[in-house]
């Protein structure tokens, strides 16, 4: 396309708005309208970019943007050059201003996508019954849908309803540091795509359309003029008020109003009956400020502060809703039971209490229920403020006594209302803001959300060690596990306590046992479960049940091994027996285990076929050996947001689970950026909801097929090939790690202060050391991905050269087994998102050593190999092809992340090399002068080690890029 249109300003205007129309494909249905959404963004910002900066950058944006479109369209890597030395020509501050400029319409386009998805949704629900696409049956879960569905297989109303009533599914927040947009972004862009739905309103009158335009405008220039850099690493206690503040936002509100609808989906199926309010249906936990494997920062006082703040912000909502539903029930009718409960209350002392906005009076005596109520807006005022005062200086002068300190306690007044409601013919008000309350008691409790303590194991060897060697015994590090086991069975039986405060203490031992006496004086209800990671033996379990006892922890936690490695995979269900076979431990489970396993360490250690298929062996033999032994057995998923990490559409990911691995009850890990995408709005919340829970219900009501034994055989063999390769070259390849520290922002990747927890388990060491987050961050950046593809051209081959007749069984299982179906859709959605070319720009410009090189083209020649044969197996002539709105999003968002990709290349070959010269013209500003100058820009960053203005561009560009492939790690 001709670029000579410079001194039209009306032509270049218009420009971009053409050039997308031209990159995107088609209209995907009637009902699409991305492209028009995201030309209006963009459209917005470039005239945002020109009042702030000149016409000369909005002109250089849109060049940088064309030639990313004609290299996407074309594949002309001169394209890339030709954008290489436009980039490469500006001063620092315009490289931030461009680096800004495309993080925020990549940003923005991620906006667009939300809002037509939400659009065709609502649509869809409009119209009832149109599936021709691709949010029908395999990615979607209306809850409603999945009833019938189940109907139609055979089962019975009942049967539904007694399966959903008893289902749970747990959602457990994680502060993985894969969030890179700062939360003050976060809820700028919300306000965008509410300002963008509305514009599309059908009643809509024009002085309101220019209304909305304008506060578009100013919601979208006050994200672009804040500072999208975080100058400091979160703490553990950020990263908690992060994660809580979508309890605040959108769940809070979204799980009563989502149990309304699965209310309603029953009635339509002819169950007259609501879900019982204390339905365990969805519940809630977190790992910020618990989750201390690798994490220094987290300490003992940092949990109790996210416990105490949880507990305060719990209240503090409960608060803020009780007064409405005082004003709701202002009936005099009541039963003979709540009349003299209310009596009572009347007749204690009651005084008037100026602090509240409304009833601080004596509440007269025939508004029963309020008097009720008004007692639980006391108890829940003072519950709050002891909250406060705990945290802010360690003691309140409120007694526990004028506050609720369980569940139970909070629970009784409002059964009490809702019973005496129902028995005076009131059923209907019951039914309204009472029953959203007891939903929301039963579902958040007092404590918001369980957090859940993970330790590495080597830490609780280390105490024991410690303990057994200050008293004589020896050294419990070098014991076999028989001798482990029987010590530590002999101790926690015993009545005498093992060590007193003499026990010499390292800070790391200190730090173990300190932890736990903080569970040991926090209300139980505060925590979940104790997670082992690097747990391999019985004896890791044990130690951790001696401990708490030696803690004098009143109600221990529950302990629950996690299972990381490929090994440890394979080991699992032996430990697990072996566990079960010891009586005292059967006794202390009382039927119920735990166990979680890990989807990124497995997929760094031995690439994503090889641990796919081990996770899905490891937990049918995990099944059969808790069946074995009378267990039940709760499956907890560590799942990263990223293919690479086990992530991928919820829905898919569950029914391709084992049968009966699931049975009703399910734990899963929300990570990152994850938290956002499925709970950054009204809409997303109630969408996430829905698919867990109607996933969770038809896994367990109708599960997957088992795969045939010729399918677990051929399935076997190739898991071995893509081990092999995979291994051969991520641990073998001598020179690998050299390679990817070359290729890849793996190096700078820690400048990003995305999380509190440091990149590497040890400072020093290679792959192994380094945490699954970077290692799949680096190589999304490179938009190689090679973690998720690598090993299964080895797999494919074997299987085609061993027997050229499992060809067809390959298609068979593609198309009969979720299992395979899903591994093999999700590596395609990540080919979707590759590029080699690009690849191949970072090797030209940072990898110089020639051995290097020819590695790098190997590696995309078998990234090119794996792309063929997967087609081959799918039936697929091109990626995608059976998902057009997929690829449609995909090809809009790749010319912005194009523009980023290459300047990100240039800026890290000038940090890694500051006497390179890429383009020998002195770079001369195009910044206008009523523009902040570009050193301005260039001084937010003065401490940086970098020459000026590197390491912001170089973060941008990262934050960018990880938006536009909607991951970071």
């Amino acid at each position: 396309m001709s670029r000579s249109y410079a001194n039209n300003p009306l032509e270049r205007h218009q420009s971009i708005d053409a050039q997308l129309r031209l990159l995107a494909p088609g209209k995907v249905s009637e009902d699409d309208k991305l492209v028009e959404y995201d030309a209006l963004l963009v459209d917005r910002f470039l005239d945002i970019l020109q009042d702030l900066n000149g016409p000369a950058l909005r002109e250089l944006v849109q060049e940088s943007y064309e030639l990313s479109a004609e290299y996407e369209n074309q594949h002309d890597i001169s394209k890339l050059d030709e954008l290489g030395k436009l980039l490469m020509s500006l001063d620092p501050g315009e490289n931030i201003v461009v680096a800004s400029s495309f993080s925020h319409m990549l940003n923005l386009a991620n906006l667009a996508e939300e809002v037509q998805i939400a659009y065709r949704r609502r649509n869809k629900l409009i119209k009832r019954g149109d599936f021709a696409d691709e949010a029908s049956a395999t990615t979607e879960s209306d809850i409603e849908e999945t009833l019938k569905r189940l109907l139609n297989l055979g089962k019975s109303k009942e049967e539904i309803f007694d399966a959903l009533k008893n289902q749970t599914v747990d959602l457990v927040f994680t502060a993985h540091p894969t969030q890179s947009v700062r939360r003050s972004l976060l809820q700028k862009h919300a306000r965008i795509r509410t300002c963008l739905r509305q514009l599309y309103a059908k009643e809509i009158t024009a002085d309101e359309k220019q209304e909305l335009d304008e506060a578009l405008q100013r919601e979208i220039q006050a994200a672009f003029r804040t500072d999208e850099i975080r100058r400091t690493p979160p703490t553990p206690q950020d990263e908690m008020r992060a994660g809580m503040s979508y309890f605040h936002e959108t769940i809070w509100k979204g799980v009563p109003k989502f149990l309304r609808r699965v209310d309603t989906a029953l009635k339509n199926i002819g169950i007259n009956e609501r879900l019982p309010y204390n339905a365990p249906l969805i519940q809630f936990s977190s790992w910020m400020g618990g989750d201390r494997d690798g994490n220094p920062r987290v300490t003992p006082e940092v949990t109790r502060d996210v416990c105490l703040l949880a507990r305060m912000m719990a209240a503090n909502l409960y608060y803020s809703q009780i007064e409405d539903l005082m004003f709701e029930l202002s009936m005099w009718r009541c039963n003979d039971e709540l009349r003299a409960h209310a009596n009572r209350i009347h007749s204690s002392s009651y005084t008037e209490a100026k602090h509240y906005i409304e009833f601080w009076k004596t509440i007269p005596p025939n508004e029963p229920y309020r008097v009720v109520l008004g007692e639980v807006r006391d108890k829940l005022y003072n519950t709050r403020e002891r909250a406060r005062h705990l945290l802010s200086s360690g003691e309140s002068d409120i007694e526990p006594e004028l506050t609720f300190t369980n569940i139970e306690e909070f629970l009784e007044p409002l059964e009490l209302c809702y019973r005496s409601l129902c028995e005076c013919g009131d059923k209907p008000i019951a039914d309204g803001s009472l029953l959203d309350f007891l939903r929301q008691v039963s579902t958040f409790g007092l404590s918001l959300v369980k957090l859940d303590i993970r330790q590495e194991s080597d830490r609780h060897t280390d105490v024991l060690d410690a303990v057994t060697t200050h008293l004589g015994l020896g050294s419990y590090r070098s014991w076999p596990e028989e001798k482990r086991q029987e010590f530590l069975l002999a101790e926690v039986k015993s009545k005498r306590p093992l060590f007193g405060h003499d026990l010499p203490k390292t800070e790391e031992i200190s730090d173990v046992l300190n932890t736990l006496y903080v569970i040991s004086e926090l209300p139980h209800d505060c925590f979940g479960a104790y997670i082992i990671s690097m747990a391999t033996a019985p004896s890791d379990v044990l130690a951790v049940a001696l401990l708490q006892k030696e803690c004098r922890v009143k109600k221990p936690l529950r302990v629950v091994p996690l299972f990381e490695k490929l090994a440890d995979l394979e080991a699992a269900p032996a430990a697990m027996a072996r566990l079960f076979q010891i009586d005292w431990y059967m006794e202390r489970i009382n039927g119920k285990q735990e166990v979680m396993i890990g989807y990124s360490d497995s997929g760094k250690d031995a690439g994503r076929l090889s641990a796919a298929w081990q996770m899905y062996k490891t937990q049918e033999e995990l099944i059969k050996v808790a069946k074995k032994y009378g267990v039940k057995l709760t499956m907890f998923h560590g799942r990263g947001g990223t293919v690479g990490r086990g992530g991928g559409p919820t829905h898919l990911a569950i029914l391709s689970q084992p049968p009966d691995t699931i049975h009703g009850s399910l734990r899963v890990t929300v990570q990152g950026e994850v938290i956002e995408h499925s709970f950054g709005e009204e809409q997303l919340c109630f969408r996430t909801l829905q698919r867990f829970t109607a996933a969770t219900l038809e896994h367990g009501m109708h599960p997957p097929v088992s795969p045939k034994p010729e399918w677990r055989a051929l399935m076997d063999q190739m898991a071995v090939a893509a081990t092999d390769e995979y291994r051969s070259i991520v641990f073998k390849e001598p020179r690998f790690v050299e390679y990817f520290r070359l290729a890849t922002p793996e190096t700078e990747y820690g400048r990003m202060n995305i999380g509190s927890r440091p990149s590497k388990r040890k400072p020093s060491g290679g792959i192994e050391s380094l945490r699954a987050i970077p290692w799949i961050f680096a190589w999304t950046q490179t938009r190689f991905h090679l973690p998720v593809w690598l090993g299964f051209s080895a797999a494919f081959n074997y299987a085609l050269k061993k027997d050229v007749r499992n060809f067809q069984m390959l298609k068979e299982m593609y198309n009969e087994w979720p299992f395979l179906r899903v591994t093999l859709d999700l590596i395609e959605m990540v080919f979707a998102k590759g590029d080699p070319g690009i690849a191949a720009l970072y090797d030209k410009l940072l990898v110089s050593d020639g051995g290097l090189k020819s590695f790098g083209e190997k590696l995309r020649d078998n990234y090119e190999e794996t792309r063929k044969l997967l087609l081959q197996v799918a039936g697929h002539k091109e990626i995608l092809e059976g998902d057009p709105y997929l690829r449609q999003r995909l090809r809009l968002r790749d010319s912005y992340i194009t523009t980023l990709n290459v300047l990100q290349a240039y800026t890290l070959k000038k940090i890694r090399d500051p006497n390179s010269r890429v383009d020998s013209t002195k770079p001369k500003s195009r910044l206008s002068n009523q523009s902040s100058k570009p050193n301005e820009l260039v001084k937010l960053n003065p401490a940086s080690e970098y020459p000026p203005g590197l390491e912001d561009t170089l973060i941008l560009t990262m934050k960018g890029i990880a938006a536009g492939m909607q991951n970071t790690g």
